[in-house]
């Protein structure tokens, strides 16, 4: 019994381990090729399929000298001001993050015990501290479901895209394959849609607000210029001079 147990987890390493060369292989490929799809926007399309019924979709690669400065350094300014220096994990943040999210549930539990019979309880709103390399590992390989082993993979995998990429190629295909709207994937797209231009023209307000949009866009696509878009899009403006791109 011991030693089928044995070969069992033993197979399961080997397993493991050749997921792992996979996928490093997939990602040191990357330098050549840009990836045809990821793993988010397979999943996008057959929503899409299923639940309209049809599949509107719009993006298109444009290569890192096609990709203004200003929106560079506006996505880096709202999603990862250490980009250029942390090695794919952004440990401090990840801690503020866990701190918030208790303190929030918390929030959420006290509310519950004084809530009314038949009203629905209220849920704490999850804060993120994932950097632009950890977006683009889950973005590429995994699914959107939340638990230890996903998130080990994850961890995996940033490292290896830091390991095996340069920082402005993480950047790169970071920025081309990125949902902005329902359907809408890239820099390029994004700018065309919501701005009548191309990506290598965005102004600084408009890469700012392309910023904003990131963490929930299928939400602010619906209101792309409302109040709350342009006053955090001031805020990423004054950051954007400070940004240090890799």
């Amino acid at each position: 019994m011991a030693s089928k147990l044995l070969r069992l987890l033993i197979l399961l390493l080997l397993g493991l381990l050749a997921l792992q060369l996979y996928f490093a292989a997939r990602i040191a490929l990357m330098n050549l090729l840009a990836p045809q799809s990821t793993s988010f926007q397979r999943s996008e399309i057959w929503r899409l399929a299923t639940e309209k019924g049809r599949i509107a979709w719009s993006q298109q690669w444009v290569d890192e000298e096609r990709l203004s400065r200003n929106l560079q350094r506006a996505v880096i300014a709202s999603e990862d001001a250490g980009f250029a220096d942390h090695g794919g994990v952004d440990w401090d943040a990840l801690e503020k993050a866990w701190e918030k999210n208790q303190k929030a549930e918390a929030r959420a539990e006290k509310l519950a015990v004084n809530l009314r019979p038949g009203r629905p309880a209220p849920t704490a709103k999850i804060v993120g501290g994932s950097t632009i390399t950890q977006q683009l590992a889950k973005n590429l390989f995994l699914s959107g479901e939340r638990n230890l082993l996903r998130k080990g993979q994850e961890f995996a995998l940033t490292f290896m895209l830091e390991a095996l990429l340069d920082k402005r190629r993480i950047l790169e295909i970071y920025l081309n394959n990125v949902e902005w709207g329902e359907g809408l994937f890239g820099a390029q797209a994004a700018a065309r849609h919501y701005f009548h231009t191309d990506a290598a023209r965005l102004s600084p307000n408009q890469a700012a607000r392309l910023a904003v949009m990131l963490p929930a866009p299928k939400r602010f696509e619906k209101r792309p210029a409302s109040s709350y878009v342009l006053a955090r899009a001031g805020t990423i403006e004054a950051r954007m001079g400070a940004v240090e791109l890799p």
